[in-house]
This record gives structure tokens, sequence and C-alpha cells, in this order.
């Protein structure tokens, strides 16, 4: 039997059932559109989270000043913590798993140009600061340079908001502002970034110095953070428990006290995420997936009814040489043309749903979603098995059906 017949046989008995058969179709429609939407949704919100996270910095741990909860080699307790600039080098030089370490200084000072005054978390740090926090400038300005601080230039790096509230819609770029009376030399904007976390003031809201200019104009060698990425993410883990050991060294408290240091390892983060998102996405999926099951009822029974209507030409099939197989192959066929139908549809209008909701009011927290090459496949992979289980026992029945009985209908 050809391909177009088992069509034409096919269309004649929809023909036949067109209530039930469009109730059939739109079911797996209907599923194949809703699973496309939710994996969509669920890879956007993935995604959005982890660009909100990347405003940050990618795999960066940040290490905060603590005060020591156990006694030590006669240290008491409550004994603080401080670092300084040697303290990052020591890490780097110490640790080989850490790929680059960098000391911040960090103090609240006002920054005002004319009567316009804001309050900013003045960041003093080193050039390398810039890829470790994504920091970007706009066109036209620049990130700080080693010439800066060699030569401890008065230099400032503002964030877009503040740099609007500080000059409205002027360029601020080789323009002066003043940092505790200090005239400082504006050289770069930040680029407008999404970032929905940080360990201080949003970066939008900060100034960065140079930090050989911040201690001097200071007067301190204090340093109030120290930010490190791994080489491999993986040994996340491992590095922690050695910056406790190499810290502990130096300053004279026992490693495994945890309070002495702070350290926000944001690859720590990145293994939640990776986890959340598969239980969220799986979870989705598995609605999408019961939503389609139903569909494939509606296929399994209206073939069922084929079978029944078609028994006298499965006898004659039967009694002419057509083997089992035959027969079953030919209801799979005819159960995946149903699933087709309905599949491409439902491929289609989950599609237009994904594009009409690409300016959701929420998009900034939950994403826009897309349709990917992954929600595409997942949704052929689950109309696969559901045409298959929705298929067989039509197509097993029909290819053991008694040939005599066949022949008396």
């Amino acid at each position: 039997m050809t391909l177009l017949n088992h069509i034409t046989e096919l269309f004649r008995n929809l023909n036949q059932q067109r209530l039930r058969s469009f109730l059939t179709i739109f079911g797996i429609m209907w599923g194949t559109a809703t699973l496309i939407l939710l994996l969509a949704f669920g890879m956007g919100f993935r995604d959005q989270t982890v660009l909100n996270m990347r405003g940050m910095g990618d795999q960066l741990a940040i290490m905060f000043p603590g005060q020591t909860t156990k006694a030590f080699e006669g240290y008491g307790i409550g004994r603080p913590i401080r670092y300084r600039e040697a303290d990052a080098k020591l890490l780097q030089n110490q640790i080989s798993d850490i790929d680059v370490a960098t000391p911040e200084y960090m103090s609240g000072i006002e920054i005002s140009n004319g009567d316009k005054r804001r309050n900013s978390q003045v960041g003093g740090v080193y050039p390398v600061y810039q890829d470790l926090r994504n920091m970007f400038e706009e066109p036209g300005g620049r990130w700080l340079n080693d010439r800066d601080l060699e030569e401890r230039r008065r230099v400032i790096f503002l964030g877009n908001r503040l740099a609007e509230n500080l000059f409205g819609d002027d360029d601020p770029v080789g323009k002066q502002v003043f940092v505790r009376d200090t005239p400082f030399t504006v050289i770069g904007v930040l680029q407008d970034k999404i970032q929905n976390n940080s360990y201080s003031q949003r970066d939008m809201d900060r100034s960065f110095i140079p930090a050989t200019t911040f201690s001097a104009m200071m007067g301190t060698d204090l340093i109030n953070n120290i930010l490190y990425v791994p080489k491999d993410p993986a040994f996340a883990k491992q590095i922690q428990d050695q910056v406790y050991e190499v810290m502990g060294r130096k300053h004279r408290f026992d490693p495994t006290d945890r309070d002495a240091l702070g350290i926000w390892d944001t690859n720590e983060f990145w293994e939640f995420i990776n986890v959340m998102f598969l239980g969220i996405n799986g979870f989705l999926g598995l609605i999408g997936f019961f939503t389609l099951a139903v569909g494939g009822i509606g296929v399994a029974n209206i073939m069922f009814v084929v079978v029944q209507e078609r028994m006298k030409e499965i006898g004659i099939r039967r009694s002419v040489g057509a083997k089992r197989h035959h027969i079953m192959g030919q209801f799979f066929v005819e159960t995946f043309m149903i699933i087709g139908m309905g599949a491409a549809a439902g491929y289609g209008i989950g599609w237009l749903l994904v594009e009409a909701t690409q300016n959701i009011p929420i998009k900034e927290f939950v994403g826009a979603p897309y349709f990917s090459p992954e929600v595409g496949l997942i949704a052929f992979a689950v109309l696969g098995f559901v045409g298959f289980a929705a298929g067989l026992l039509p197509a097993w029945r029909a290819s053991r059906l008694d040939i005599v009985e066949c022949l008396r209908r």
C-alpha cells in the first residue's frame, strides 16, 4: 500500500468522523503549543537570571573582612581581620588555581557638580577590575589605565545614573566633579547594564578612581574587599579552603574559623542556578507533556474506531499475504499523520504566542520567552513518544485480529 493510498484512506476516515477528528487534532495542536510556550518561558527566565547575575561579574568571588570567633595561638576571639593590598598579591602568588586577585578600596563620599550633589560608594581599584566586574564604558570615554595609577591621577569613572544625576543630558567626559572638595576629571561613564545584586551599591550609582589615588587621598592602605576569579570554577570550593589557610597564616587565625573572613563566591550561585532551572524547566516540560498526552489519548481513541471500521479490509489484506508488521506499519503511519497535522499547527501557534509575549511588562525580571532549537527538539521528542504510545495499542490490535472474523464483517 503506497503512502498516497495511506493518506487518501486516512482523510476518508477523518471525514467520516469530522467532530471527533477535529477535537483530536485540536488537542494535539493545543498540547504542542502549550509545551513550546512553557519551555520557551523557562529558557527565557533562565537566560534573564544569568544575565542579571552577570551584571556583577562572571565566576567572581568577593572577600570581606570579618572577626575571629575562635582563640588561636594566644589570640582571643573578636579580633578584627583587616586586609591590605599585599594580601591580594599573596593569594594570587600562593594559590595557583586563582587566575587573578585584586584589592578594592571603598568609601561613601559626596560627589558634586555645582549645586548637584550625590552620595556615592567611591571605589579605589586597579584596571583589571573592569574585566572582573564587567564595567564597560560608553563610547567616547575610557576606563582606568596603568598610567592613572602610576601617576596617581585625579580621574574618575562614573556610573551611568550617577552621571545623569550630576550632569543631566550633558556629556560628562572631560568635565570635572568634586570628590571631598578635590577636583577630579571624568574619563568615562558606565554603559547601562542589568544588575539585580551587589555587595555595596549598584554600579550605576557608584564611581571609581585609581587605587593609588584613593590610598593617598584617604591616607590608608587598608582595603575593604579582595576580588578573585578561579581558573576553573570546578575548584571554587577547594580555593576557598586554601584562601582560609593562606590568610590564616598571614593574619594568625584558625583556618577553620569561617567568620574571620567572609567570602561570597558567585560560583556557588551558578551551581544552584543550573540545578534550579533544570528543575523548573523539567516541571514546565512535564506540564506540557501531560497536556499533550491528553491529545494523544484522543488519537488512540480515533485509531481504535478506525480499526473497527476497517476490519474487513484488514481481513482481505491478511488473506492475500499481508504480514502483521505490514498492518501495524499502516496504522502507525496514519497515527503519525494525525499527530503531524496537529503538531504542525501547534508549532505555528506556539511560535506566534512566543513572539506575542516578547514585550511583557516584567521582562526585566522573568525575561522574554524565545523559540530555541532546544525547545523545538524537546517538543519533537515528546511528540514522537506520544505518537508511538497512541498508535501502539490500536496497531497491535489490528495486527492480531482473526482473519476469518474480519472477513465475516
